[in-house]
């Protein structure tokens, strides 16, 4: 497998030489905030430059003293799994006045600091700005007053600000995903779970607080998450009468069996006059109305705690080594930027364009606005809200429309978590476009012996949240099966296919379309969503799934690694899933400060191996008490798990001793992280909805029935980058490696000299397809609605 192209190799055209950056956390915390210091303090020493530790966010730049600590290579290490900010974060009331940033500004100059990375919210980064514009002016006045050098204000003529988004609320526009967020999620589906056991055991209803004072993404992901019944946000107030609507859609879903009811309500939530919806009020008003049994919980700070998800880790792992490479490449003339992700991709953005529309949602809802603050929110917000309208409010029967198509959904390949949800939002999606749905056992298999049956609304209620595949799944390709398939097909008039699945489901879709010239029944709108925990499907970044293994990992290693801790100094092997695609073992690495990852696509020899011991035993001798190797499982035949513990515990004899662990399936079971359930939720209903216009582009008016047989009509749903993106089956043929069953290109590859560089190792890095300074407004394609992030 090639490497990614490194023409341009940042250490020989940008160095931190004679640079000093400094780092700070400010305003609220947030967790990944510590990954996110880590990575900066890694890259800027591993640059040249020197890298300080500013404490208390703002009120330790202007305090000044030990608040202003130079940072090592140690000095971060064992920080990455630990949730919030270890350099503090404080309100600085100081620093908003004039004579505070004139402190603050001394305070730098003293310690030649004019590069600033600030991690915080918009509040935070608005202060940086100014702070920046006024930086000329402020050393004037420290040299009238005798503080500082004339000499100095040539030297240190201009600060350069490059921010983070840390906040667990995702309000910050620009950016998919803030720091933090999907920590948050996983706090409170972790709570919505427990809740729903609880809740169904004794027919309760239960009203959820979560934060978000002026932004509803934590509630409406949330909401999207775990199905909840009735979700209220401050930028989409409902509708005068809202009251009563919502007890009839909780009477009606008890109706129909259901023996729990959940409401989900922002701590900001307001009616369309601007008057607050307390939980407690929504409490008494289900009480009242209706006479359940409901109870509140208010999670509260619960939220902002814990340790950070893997999401959380890598993001902010990436942001802080772009943020470096922003500092180093900015000018005087270069505007401030934020550091964000766009889908799957870096981008640098203008701080004040993001700060100036961040405040204009606010500005929106304050004139009551809200569609306008729905849309200024972004594309991500947009959709989140689309599609929860679209999953949880049935229309009656009498307004759905009427299509006669029968459309089949079947799971592919090995079990994946977020599959459920994935069937969830595809049955419903189709049942509201007006479409009989089929739900379909055992894959391919149960096909071909007819286990297909209707499947309704009410049938999927509570999938979200579960793991593995509530409709079977089996590894089984069609083509042995195929005229059976073709028979099942016909019986039951299948005009639509949805496959949710891995590599299988991709062979499957191409031995159907194969299979088009002998069976018209095949002749139909096929449509495939990626579903696996290995991530080695070709045309899509991300796939169903390997977001909730990489969770499994990082949780794994951290504990294995804390079982190290007041013992002697030990190095852990662990071997991951995978097949041949190392996604799995580089992004886990990442997530969790491994040392390397042993891939298939990136071949190892004997003399790496050795090197590696090498570069360990060497920070062992240092303060490092714990080491961290992946391998995954298809990396090498010779190079086993066995062989690889074997040599570092001979080599490492003396100085540090080896353990070993094979992760084995932890990694494909458990409840699917908040990413996989809104991930298959939104890509699925987007599929259905791409079925929907296939068939009534197919449909044959004078025969009465569907015939699709062009290429464009058996197509996989991947995200690429930046966008959603469908793509005929039999184009991804070029893309794939058949026999290793992985992409011949995986973007992910990139993402490997970071880990590298993190632990220390010197390496070529490609800042070839790092962030370029983007306008906040017409910087996304049209399609753009992967929002990957969520």
């Amino acid at each position: 497998m090639a490497q990614p192209d490194t023409k341009k190799i940042f250490f020989e055209n940008l160095s931190g030489a004679g640079k000093a950056i400094a780092v700070l956390t400010s305003g609220g915390d947030a967790q990944g905030m510590n990954a996110a210091v880590r990575a900066v303090v890694r890259m800027g020493l591993y640059v040249g430059a020197k890298v300080y530790f500013i404490h208390e966010g703002y009120q330790g730049m202007v305090d000044g003293g030990d608040n202003i600590k130079e940072a090592t290579w140690e000095s971060v290490s064992s920080m990455l799994q630990i949730g919030g900010t270890v350099i503090g974060s404080a309100r600085c009331k100081e620093f908003r006045t004039h004579e505070g940033r004139l402190k603050a500004a001394h305070n730098l100059v003293q310690r030649g600091i004019t590069n600033l990375c600030v991690i915080g919210g918009d509040g935070s980064l608005t202060g940086a700005n100014l702070f920046r514009e006024e930086w000329s002016g402020l050393l004037s006045e420290l040299v009238e007053q005798g503080a500082i050098e004339e000499e100095s204000v040539q030297k240190y003529s201009a600060l350069h600000i490059v921010g983070m988004v840390g906040s667990i609320d995702n309000d910050f526009c620009g950016t998919d995903m803030t720091i933090g967020t999907d920590s948050a999620l996983h706090r409170i589906i972790e709570v919505v779970d427990a809740i729903m056991t609880t809740a169904q055991s004794h027919q309760r209803t239960f009203v959820l607080e979560v934060m978000g004072r002026h932004c509803g993404y934590l509630a409406l992901v949330s909401a999207l998450a775990c199905g909840a019944d009735w979700v209220l946000i401050p930028e989409m107030p409902p509708e005068d009468g809202w009251e009563d609507k919502m007890c009839q859609k909780l009477s009606a879903t008890r109706s129909r069996g259901t023996r729990l009811n959940i409401i989900i309500v922002a701590e900001g939530a307001i009616d369309r006059h601007g008057k607050p919806i307390t939980s407690s009020f929504v409490k008494d008003l289900v009480v009242k109305n209706l006479g359940f049994d409901t109870r509140v919980t208010i999670l509260g700070h619960v939220q902002r705690g814990g340790t950070p998800s893997a999401f959380d880790r890598i993001l902010a792992s990436r942001m802080g080594v772009e943020a470096v490479l922003a500092l180093l490449e900015t000018t005087a003339n270069t505007p401030a930027c934020v550091v964000s992700l766009s889908g799957n991709q870096s981008v640098r953005l203008p701080l004040m364009e993001c700060v100036q529309m961040t405040q204009a949602v606010q500005k929106a809802m304050d004139e009551k606005r809200f569609e306008d603050a729905v849309n200024l929110r972004g594309r991500s917000f947009q959709n989140n809200l689309k599609t929860y309208k679209l999953l949880a409010h049935r229309k009656p029967e009498s307004e759905l429309p009427v299509s006669n198509f029968n459309v089949a959904v079947l799971n592919v390949g090995a079990p994946a978590a977020g599959m459920n949800a994935a069937v969830r939002s595809a049955v419903r999606v189709g049942i509201s476009e007006g479409h009989k749905m089929f739900a379909v056992s055992d894959g391919f298999e149960g096909f071909s012996k007819g286990q297909i049956k209707e499947i309704k609304w009410g049938d999927v209620g509570g999938w979200t949240g579960q793991g593995g595949s509530l409709l079977g799944t089996k590894r089984t390709l069609p083509a042995k099966h195929v005229e059976k398939i073709a028979a099942q097909m016909r019986k039951n008039n299948i005009n639509a296919l949805l496959v949710i699945g891995g590599f299988e489901a991709l062979l499957s879709l191409l031995e159907l379309q194969a299979a088009r010239g002998r069976y018209d029944e095949f002749c139909v709108p096929m449509v495939m969503v990626p579903a696996t925990v290995s991530n080695n499907v070709p045309g899509s970044d991300l796939s169903i799934g390997a977001d909730t293994a990489l969770n499994a990992i990082t949780a794994t290693c951290d504990r294995i690694k804390q079982s190290a801790s007041g013992t002697k100094r030990r190095v852990f092997i662990i071997e991951t899933m995978g097949g041949y695609c190392g996604y799995l073992a580089s992004v886990g690495g990442l997530a969790s400060g491994a040392d390397a990852a042993y891939i298939y696509e990136e071949p190892f020899d004997i003399k790496d191996l050795q090197a590696n011991v090498e570069h360990l035993t060497e920070k062992m001798k240092t303060s490092i008490q714990r080491g961290l190797v992946l391998r995954n499982e298809n990396s090498n035949d010779n190079y086993t798990t066995d062989f690889i513990y074997q040599l570092y515990s001979e080599e490492g004899r003396g100085v540090f001793d080896c353990r070993k662990n094979v992760l084995g399936h932890m990694q494909q079971g458990g409840a699917p992280s908040p990413f996989d359930r809104n991930f298959g939720t939104k890509i699925s209903a987007k599929a259905m909805q791409w079925v929907t216009n296939k068939l009534q582009e197919t449909y044959r008016q004078a025969e009465g029935r569907i015939f699709a047989n062009t290429e464009d009509s058996c197509c996989l749903l991947g995200m690429r980058r930046r966008a959603l993106v469908f793509q005929p089956v039999v184009d991804l043929k070029d893309e794939t490696d058949f026999v290793h069953r992985i992409p011949k290109e995986q973007w992910w590859l990139k993402l490997r000299p970071l880990m590298k560089i993190l632990a220390k190792y010197k390496t070529s890095y490609d800042v070839s397809d790092s962030g370029q300074l983007e306008h906040v407004v017409g910087s996304r394609p049209k399609e753009l609605d992967a929002a990957v992030a969520m």
